[in-house]
């Protein structure tokens, strides 16, 4: 259902926007979408995540459906990850690259149980991707559709998101392995949960249909001690946990090699669309790094700040936040592979912030 913002411009809104409103959500416009960004505030949502529980709607992320005797070979054709092999109720992270390396999207591919693949894709790339995918159907005997207004995803997310799923009655979810996706019934609601996320902790996300989206948040939410977290938290968590976000760590600019996710690359596969210039880059080296780091002063670097050592610029930011956990802002950055230290300063206003480089998660 789409709504107007400030501008007049049409916003696409999820299946449980009203919940969120009555919820004390504050609202933003994020990739054409009105999203809650906070409720209680991001602090609060921030460590409650970390610490016990929470719940997302991430509803505007795109799924997508492929099915047909080469839907794997069609997948393993556009990502750059393995996905022939793959068996039902497994998914696979996977960046998609174009002809020169670059980054199309970051996806996951979920193998259902009919040997078809769920393909959920980032929600500002959901047309360009469609686009991108649907140009290459013709060499394949499949299928490819675009069911994302069908369906709502809810996250419950945090160390204590098995307890208390389970306690509202899931059935099986200590078996059920990180990346691994199973169909349920439950209080007569048709699920898909896989143990997957966006935080750095455990937890489980819930395919639901766009029409019985309501009823699952309701019902989810009604033990009180599963509070919403906005767009605002999921981004200092990601962050922390040193997870890429797509037009930051991982772009068109940034290759999967850069980003550090060389192990997602599979440069022995017969092809797939930027093999020669990925399996290039991880013999040679890249020429620049994703690195992450800490910032050693209370304020907070922003993107596009240069980084500098020495007298001479290295890099410059990507990212940038405070992380609740560390108290003191963190952030990334895009680093000459060359330099090889520890310390380094970002130039904001005429001033230097000292930074640290750390591996990530961050908050560990």
């Amino acid at each position: 259902m789409p709504s107007e913002d400030s501008s007049g411009s049409t916003l696409s809104r999820t299946p449980l926007c009203e919940l969120h409103k009555a919820a004390g959500a504050r609202m933003v416009d994020f990739a054409g979408w009105e999203m809650p960004v906070s409720y209680s505030g991001i602090l609060e949502e921030h460590r409650a995540v970390r610490e016990n529980v929470g719940l997302f709607d991430v509803s505007h992320m795109g799924e997508f459906v492929v099915h047909g005797p080469q839907a794997a070979e069609f997948l393993d054709h556009l990502v750059t990850n393995r996905i022939a092999g793959c068996p039902p109720g497994k998914a696979i992270y996977s960046p998609m690259c174009d002809e020169k390396g670059g980054v199309v999207d970051d996806l996951i591919a979920y193998r259902k149980a009919d040997g078809s693949f769920l393909v959920v894709v980032n929600a500002s790339n959901r047309e360009k991707d469609f686009q991108w995918m649907k140009g290459r159907v013709g060499l394949f005997d499949v299928e490819l559709r675009d069911d994302s207004d069908d369906w709502a995803l809810l996250a419950v997310q945090g160390p204590k998101a098995e307890e208390y799923l389970s306690g509202l009655g899931f059935i099986g979810l200590g078996v059920l392995k990180r990346f691994h996706l199973v169909g349920m019934e439950w209080q007569g609601l048709s699920l898909l949960v896989s143990r997957t996320g966006y935080t750095g902790e455990d937890g489980f996300e819930i395919f639901v249909p766009a029409t019985q989206a309501v009823e699952l948040a309701e019902a989810l939410s009604a033990g009180k001690d599963l509070p919403w977290i906005g767009l605002g938290a999921r981004d200092s968590l990601r962050l922390e946990a040193g997870l890429p976000l797509y037009g930051h760590e991982m772009s068109e600019s940034i290759s999967p090699v850069q980003a550090g996710f060389g192990w997602a690359v599979k440069t022995d596969k017969e092809s797939f669309v930027g093999r020669d210039p990925l399996r290039f880059e991880k013999e040679m080296g890249p020429e620049k790094k994703v690195r992450f780091f800490l910032v050693d002063d209370k304020r907070i670097a922003r993107e596009g700040m240069p980084i500098v050592a020495d007298g001479q610029e290295i890099g410059v930011v990507l990212s940038g936040s405070k992380s609740p956990v560390l108290n003191q802002p963190i952030g990334s950055a895009l680093i000459d592979a060359s330099f090889a230290g520890e310390e380094a300063a970002v130039e904001s206003r005429g001033k230097q912030l000292p930074i640290r480089f750390a591996k990530a998660p961050l908050h560990r």
